[in-house]
């Protein structure tokens, strides 16, 4: 069974829907395509899609309708394309449920590259965190407070972070024992400040280790998963800011 994601396009204009397919479908993608906001309603009706990419203008309801009536009652995530690059319909399009925006015309490139981008959120947004209710989170006599954004050692001594050092750890700590790519761990810990194919993060997991491990060249907390990313192999438990 082909469990590559599966992409609905809705656009009226035939070539962009065949050019789009093609494209999408020769990286690895599952493709479905729709001229207007009836043929897409039939496509989710009898299909299991994982994104919507869907045209503003489009005969009968426009885009923005059908985005607002789809976030009524579902969380399917949408890229939203338009031939107007105004900054107004930009922000209708965001206020109206759409995940992402992109202006005609545009290289698929970046299309594609936002859609993988969309997915992650949408994945790693499925999983809830450890710490949500919580100001610290302790692994192996080691202790985050996630209030003061302090870490400190199994003496008590204050280890001085970084910025980018304090989100990558405690990215780590609220989802220990799962394998993060890294684009996923881009995605948790800049959001949608996060550049495609930026690999900062292994700069930043060395530095990371250099600070935590007792032996950074054999680390033993931030494990490296081979063509997966990394993982964080504490038990990590969670106390209120006073608790003992």
């Amino acid at each position: 069974m082909n469990t590559a994601p599966h992409i609905l396009i809705v656009d009226d204009d035939r070539e962009i829907r065949d050019l789009l397919s093609r494209f999408l479908v020769k990286h690895a993608l599952r493709v479905t395509t729709a001229a207007d906001g009836r043929e897409m309603q039939k496509v989710l009706e009898t299909s299991r899609i994982d994104l919507i990419v869907l045209d503003l203008m489009l005969p009968g309801d426009d885009g923005l309708t059908l985005c607002r009536n789809l976030r009524a009652g579902s969380e399917l995530p949408v890229i939203m394309l338009t031939a107007m690059g105004e900054e107004t319909d930009r922000i209708i399009g965001l206020e109206m449920g759409a995940d992402d925006y992109l202006a005609k015309p545009f290289n698929p490139r970046e299309l594609l590259a936002r859609i993988k981008a969309v997915l992650r959120r949408a994945e790693t947004a499925g999983v809830k965190p450890l710490g949500e209710d919580f100001e610290v989170l302790d692994f192996e006599g080691w202790s985050l407070s996630l209030d003061k954004r302090e870490l400190h050692d199994p003496d008590g001594t204050l280890v001085p972070l970084s910025g980018g050092e304090y989100e990558l750890l405690a990215v780590f700590v609220t989802h220990p024992g799962r394998v993060l790519s890294r684009d996923q761990l881009l995605d948790l810990a800049r959001g949608r400040d996060a550049q495609p194919f930026d690999r900062s993060i292994d700069v930043q997991v060395s530095r990371l280790r250099k600070k935590i491990e007792a032996d950074p060249k054999s680390p033993a907390f931030i494990k490296t998963i081979r063509s997966g990313g990394y993982m964080f192999t504490p038990a990590v438990r969670q106390k209120r800011e006073d608790a003992p």
